[in-house]
């Protein structure tokens, strides 16, 4: 019988494809590590296998299986940057540090492919991807920003598409114009995750799942992590649980919240060559995103949803193909074979959280839908700052994070209401 996550809905394409999912064994008994990891996904078992090259203990500890989180069921899309464009944190933040979050996202980029490639992960990387506009009147706006990425940022892939370019490419004539980017790409997420494991393992972490942190607390220098079957002790401990915090730390959970995004994916489109013939992801203009793509083997991969709430639709694929048809009318009554979903986490200013949160305590979250790239990455210059290689990781600490309005009580009711409005307001 399939897994079925208990943290996320629906049965994913991706799971239907990979042969093989190693499992790991649930902690027994208390330990001690150099460095404890609260969460498998991307981010700590990226610090995880860097931290065990180095030569230091670590002890991961996933609440679930490894992937059932958003990196094994996230859309695949790798991006360029952070979540805002070059030039909007350029007015907000100055060039130098705008400069510096780009060349950061770059260098995420090359590490995932570097890291796939080193390892032989297929991962099943497809190039190209391309933002478009649901609205009319982004024509200079898109234009101004290739332009800027090229001779400001030193990045030369972006070209800007006209409305009929963006048609043929797209092949819809939903959108009014957009910007291709050849310089990224798009990825089976789940492929990556478990090949990731498995060589943070080889590396000599230990990995744990099936395995939840109940809470955090400091003694004696040293900080203790508490779960049902067992106490992890060590000298420095990554919280790297993003949308999944739950109540384990106050700090984290006031700045990293979780929303549902949900995913479908269709039998091949081989009836239908036009829908995506460059077989690029895509994301469009609106605030409550949506995104698709077309996999190796043809499928469509759309995700998205009218509004950002914590509740699951009883039927994922009927609010999925409803948006698929709004694009491609031709396909409103194809087979969707999988509808899932899952908890992304997002920040106040869609900029990463990364803070010290108690002594020695670092957590590191809040992708805001740029966690493919980031999250690999961010694990990786966590694990440089502990074994004194290098403080990239400082650009992202130094951002100025706010926590989201309403304490506990009200912060999920207030978002709900705020992005249910930006949602109507996509529609106008």
């Amino acid at each position: 019988m399939a897994w079925q996550s208990p943290i996320a809905p629906g049965i994913s394409w991706y799971q239907s494809t990979v042969t093989e999912r190693p499992e790991y064994p649930a902690l027994d008994g208390s330990k001690t590590a150099d460095v404890a990891i609260v969460g498998g996904g991307f981010t700590g078992l990226q610090a995880a296998y860097n931290l065990a090259t180095a030569g230091l203990s670590v002890v991961v500890i996933e609440g679930c299986r490894i992937g059932d989180g958003a990196s094994g069921r996230n859309g695949g899309q790798m991006g360029t940057g952070q979540r805002w464009y070059p030039e909007e944190l350029e007015a907000e933040l100055g060039y130098e540090r705008s400069k510096a979050l780009f060349d950061l996202a770059e260098n995420a980029k090359k590490y995932v492919l570097s890291f796939a490639e080193t390892h032989g992960i297929d991962m099943e990387f497809m190039p190209g991807q391309m933002n478009v506009s649901h609205k009319p009147g982004h024509d200079k706006e898109y234009q101004r920003t290739a332009e800027i990425a090229a001779t400001r940022y030193g990045y030369p892939h972006l070209a800007y598409m006209d409305g009929k370019e963006t048609a043929e490419r797209v092949g819809s004539k939903r959108f009014h114009c957009g910007v291709r980017d050849s310089g990224t790409g798009h990825i089976h997420p789940l492929k990556l995750i478990v090949g990731l494991a498995g060589a943070a393992s080889a590396a000599g972490a230990a990995i744990h799942e099936m395995t939840k942190a109940s809470s955090i607390r400091q003694s004696g220098g040293k900080t203790l992590i508490e779960t049902p079957t067992g106490t992890i002790t060590a000298d420095k401990v990554l919280i790297a649980t993003n949308a999944y915090i739950g109540n384990l730390e106050p700090v984290t959970a006031a700045h990293v919240m979780p929303i549902r995004s949900f995913i479908g994916a269709t039998v091949p489109l081989d009836k239908f060559p036009s829908v995506i013939p460059g077989k690029e992801s895509i994301a469009d203009s609106r605030f409550v995103v949506r995104y698709w793509r077309r996999t190796r083997d043809g499928r469509l991969l759309f995700g998205g949803r009218e509004a950002y709430t914590s509740d699951t639709p009883r039927d994922i694929s009927t609010h999925i193909r409803r948006q698929i048809a709004e694009i491609y009318p031709e396909l409103q009554d194809i087979e969707i074979t999988h509808g899932w979903g899952g908890s992304v986490g997002i920040t106040m200013p869609r900029k990463p959280f990364a803070r010290e949160v108690m002594p020695g305590v670092i957590s590191i979250g809040g992708y805001s839908g740029h966690g493919v790239m980031l999250s690999n990455y961010c694990g990786k210059l966590y694990a440089d700052m502990v074994t004194g290689k290098g403080r990239e990781l400082d650009h992202l600490l130094d951002l100025k994070i706010p926590p989201f309005p309403g304490g506990a009580k009200f912060r999920s009711p207030l978002l709900f209401l705020a992005l249910t409005w930006y949602a109507l307001r996509d529609k106008l």
